[in-house]
């Protein structure tokens, strides 16, 4: 006599695997046509360089032209909400960074997106140490003499920002909590800082080294300690801030390969692994070590735990700066 039950749920089986197999060519016919990756920082700058490198590999590995679309403005909030309500189809993915994913979640309290949800991650980019960035007339050679200068008297070194809450000033306040002192911020809003900088109108900044890495080994700036758990090879003679003291200081900013939430498991999985060959390209990836950073493509599972560790770690930060934005 047959089973009602394994006949009431035929159906569904018969349906579900339907979807899998359907999902399955969807994947292997994916990309049939352009696609476009949303990225909410400007066109000319260090991040939107290093996308369209991505860009490129990734259109020699999939065999379809892959380009960046800029949607910057609001701290990265516009772009985010474009691709956060794209069609989940593949054929819009986005270029999350350490601001917009896990920064900017805890400085406002109104998005117009949840990145928790909206969002599926495909796989990491590459990661950029952050160095302290000093004009070559401050005193201090290290960490240690920026500090006794910071006590001694707070305000004779004062701070570039790229903006209150961006990721430089919520990097120097970190570094403030670790050392025991307290910072004089500037911020440049719409501008670069690296001009000031550069001429001594400003004496320090924190921030990912593609902007300041010709003019540190150029020695118009120089650059007093790094972010890593070990010397960077590109700059061996520069000592970590765990060396100099602060092990608890570890910002780093990274790019990440999102799609919008609902995306075929299939086709994020496809990109994951497009991504991962893209990061071999031993050229593209000796950039990166040039810049300070490191390409490294990884799994989606792999890079949802790096952004939920990274958002906390940031979480903390937000909290005891006390940045909140309108």
């Amino acid at each position: 006599m047959p089973n009602p039950f394994i006949a009431a749920i035929r159906p569904f089986a018969i349906a579900l695997t339907a979807v899998a197999l359907s999902a399955g060519a969807l994947a292997q016919d994916y990309p049939a046509k352009p696609v476009r990756i949303v990225a909410p920082f400007a066109a000319g700058t260090g991040p939107d360089a290093n996308a369209r490198e991505i860009a490129a590999e990734l259109t020699k590995v999939l065999g379809q032209t892959v380009y960046i679309e800029n949607r910057p403005g609001a701290a990265g909030i516009i772009g985010t909400e474009v691709a956060a309500k794209a069609a989940a189809d593949g054929y819009t993915l986005y270029i999350g960074t350490t601001s917009t994913l896990s920064v900017v979640p805890h400085l406002y309290t109104k998005l117009p997106f949840n990145v928790e949800k909206d969002f599926a991650p495909v796989s990491l980019l590459g990661v950029l140490n952050t160095g302290l960035i000093a004009n070559p007339q401050v005193q201090a050679k290290d960490v240690a003499g920026v500090l006794a200068q910071l006590k001694a008297k707070p305000d004779s070194l004062n701070t570039a920002t790229q903006g209150v809450g961006s990721y430089s000033h919520l990097s120097g306040e970190w570094f403030g909590f670790s050392g025991g002192t307290r910072m004089s911020f500037v911020p440049y809003n719409s501008s670069s800082p690296y001009s000031d900088l550069l001429a001594g109108q400003v004496q320090l900044m924190f921030d990912g080294l593609p902007a300041a890495a010709g003019n540190i080994r150029a020695g118009k700036l120089k650059l007093l300690a790094i972010t890593g758990k070990a010397r960077h090879p590109a700059f061996p003679d520069v000592p970590t801030f765990a060396e100099a003291g602060l092990a608890d200081y570890a910002p780093i900013a990274w790019q990440g390969l999102l799609a919008p939430a609902g995306t075929p498991q299939p086709i994020v999985d496809k990109l994951s692994a497009a991504m991962q060959k893209a990061a071999q390209n031993p050229e593209l990836a000796e950039k990166w070590r040039q810049y300070g950073g490191e390409l490294r493509g990884n799994t989606p599972a792999e890079f949802t735990a790096f952004i939920s560790a990274d958002r906390a770690m940031w979480g903390k930060v937000v909290k005891q700066a006390g940045v909140k934005m309108e």
